[in-house]
């Protein structure tokens, strides 16, 4: 009998989690890299080849490898975090041989590193309030920020998802279905702020392109604009418009759409919402991600103490 191929299983796994399971490129080219790691490094022929002791071997490898870099001097292992990427393509790769009733070795035999907690990035209400009033609504880029900037907080999606909005969503609902993560569509829900900020946005183009949010050129620029077939922003010019609008309303964090993705789910949670309902209008597969908000919701849990405990001794 043949001896099954690791590299032809790989090959289908890879197919596999970007055809059945939807998962972006980006994500099959990352499963693709730690995998290819592994298999070399620890010089597997077949699935057969993966035990105990070639993944206990081979995380050993990898906690000795040189973590991050200060001007090309490495400066210390590489991070816990960094080596469970490795593990989960290990784990989600076994899981898909298991599947297939490939022989090999269980995928529960994988444990990730424990990480430390993780710390979010978060800006005060006061903080918020100012990048969102620091757009300039004369303009129609100010008009375009407005409206990107009250959309992000009133629905808490991924950066991915509001630039791949399209501009023929119905403002007349108070809700929006977007595709996340996984291809998995969810609902979403519009502030009455946030309507309003796109409709006054919407109705100052003159452009035919069907993206939500566009560029928006300077005079000089438009002609060379329009024509350019795609004007749709892209995740990272996002990233520098939130971050320009920090910077301009002297806040000295580093504030990215994410942390106001932050912001949404802390304002939940902290006017009383459950984690269930904010893992559904997050998106998060896992509620564990979901719990990393409750560290930041339990701070109240210090003033509630301090104003009703014990004021009636003495």
């Amino acid at each position: 009998m043949a001896t099954t191929s690791i590299e032809q299983k790989k090959r289908e796994f890879l197919e596999y989690v970007e055809i059945e399971r939807g998962r972006s490129l980006k994500t099959v080219v990352n499963y693709d890299r730690y995998l290819t790691k592994f298999i070399d490094e620890k010089k597997l022929i077949s699935p057969t080849d993966i035990t105990e002791d070639t993944v206990r071997t081979f995380r050993l490898w990898l906690n000795r490898q040189d973590g991050a870099k200060h001007k090309g001097i490495a400066t210390g292992t590489m991070k816990r975090k960094t080596q469970n990427y490795y593990l989960i393509a290990i784990r989600s790769f076994l899981k898909y041989l298991a599947k297939r009733g490939v022989a090999s070795l269980a995928p529960d035999k994988i444990e990730l590193a424990k990480t430390e907690s993780r710390e979010l990035d978060l800006i005060s209400h006061d903080e918020l309030q100012r990048i969102m009033s620091a757009p300039d609504l004369s303009e129609e880029k100010g008009l375009r920020d407005k409206a990107m900037l009250e959309l992000l907080f009133s629905t808490g999606l991924r950066v991915s998802e509001l630039t791949a909005l399209n501009r023929d969503i119905d403002l007349k609902k108070d809700e929006l279905s977007v595709r996340g993560k996984g291809d998995k569509i969810r609902l979403v829900f519009i502030s009455d702020d946030a309507k309003q900020a796109l409709h006054k946005y919407l109705d100052k183009r003159d452009d035919m392109d069907d993206a939500l949010f566009i560029q928006v050129p300077s005079k000089a620029g438009k002609k060379v604009l329009q024509k350019q077939s795609n004007l749709r922003l892209t995740s990272r010019s996002v990233e520098r418009i939130v971050k320009q609008y920090a910077i301009q309303s002297g806040i000295s964090k580093k504030v990215t759409p994410h942390v106001i993705r932050h912001s949404f789910a802390t304002d939940l949670l902290s006017n009383g919402a459950d984690l269930r309902s904010v893992q559904a209008l997050l998106g998060h597969a896992n509620i564990t991600t979901t719990q990393v908000y409750t560290h930041v919701t339990d701070r109240h849990l210090k003033e509630i103490h301090k104003n009703f405990h014990g004021k009636q001794k003495k």
